[in-house]
C-alpha cells in the first residue's frame, strides 16, 4: 500500500527525502526547467524538419528505450530540491546546466531518430558507424586524439558503441550554430556529419 507523502516533502532533510519510493512523490515535468529545455529540443528538431511525435518520461536515469520514440529524464530534475538531494549524493546533477541539459537531450534524440527510422538497419549508417549488434563493453579504451569521432559528451564517449556514435554525430549536427562544417573540416568524422 502506497504511503502518504507528506504535503512538506521538499523540506524534508535528505533521509527522510531518502526514504520515499520515486513513485510517490508528487512530480511532472510540466512547469519544470526541463519542460522548456525539452521545448527548446522540440523546436530544434522542427527546424530541421524532424516533426513527429515525441514522449517524455520521469525515470531513474537518461536514456532512450530500445526500438522507442520516448526518452526517460532523471526526476531529480523535475524539482529543485530532488536537485541539491542529487548534488549532496553525487557530487554533480548530470544535466542540471542547460548547455549541458542540452547536450544530453540532442544526444538522446539522436537514439529516438534512429529508433523512429530504423536507420541501424540501413547499410550506410552500419558503413560509417559499426553495427548496433556489437556488444557494449563493459570499459572501453578512448583515443583522445581520434578524428574518427565527434567530441559532444563527455570521456569520448561516442567511442564506446556504434549507436554512442551516431548519437553523439547526430547531436553535433542538430546544435545550432555548432559549426560543424568548418569545426571538423579534415576529419573522418566529417562523413557521418554529412551522412546526417
Amino acid at each position: 500500500m502506497p504511503r502518504s507523502v507528506p504535503s512538506n516533502w521538499s523540506d524534508l532533510p535528505d533521509e527522510g527525502l531518502l526514504d520515499l519510493r520515486l513513485s510517490e512523490l508528487p512530480l511532472s515535468l510540466a512547469g519544470t526547467v526541463v519542460e522548456s529545455r525539452i521545448e527548446q529540443l522540440q523546436r530544434e528538431l522542427s527546424d530541421r524538419g524532424l516533426t513527429f511525435p515525441l514522449h517524455f518520461y520521469l525515470s531513474d536515469e537518461w536514456f532512450t528505450p530500445d526500438g522507442s520514440v520516448s526518452m526517460a529524464v532523471p526526476f531529480y530534475l523535475a524539482h529543485p530540491r530532488l536537485e541539491r538531494l542529487e548534488k549532496a549524493q553525487m557530487l554533480a546533477v548530470e544535466g542540471g546546466e542547460h548547455e549541458w541539459c542540452m547536450r544530453i537531450l540532442r544526444h538522446e534524440a539522436g537514439h529516438v531518430i534512429d529508433n523512429a527510422y530504423k536507420l541501424r538497419l540501413r547499410k550506410q549508417r552500419r558503413r560509417l558507424f559499426g553495427s548496433s549488434a556489437k556488444p557494449y563493453p563493459e570499459f572501453y579504451d578512448p583515443r583522445p586524439y581520434s578524428k574518427s569521432f565527434v567530441l559532444h559528451l563527455d570521456l569520448w564517449y561516442p567511442q564506446s558503441h556504434p549507436d554512442e556514435d551516431y548519437a553523439d554525430t547526430f547531436a553535433v549536427w542538430l546544435t545550432p550554430e555548432s559549426n560543424w562544417k568548418t569545426r571538423y573540416a579534415g576529419w573522418r568524422a566529417i562523413r557521418k556529419l554529412d551522412y546526417m
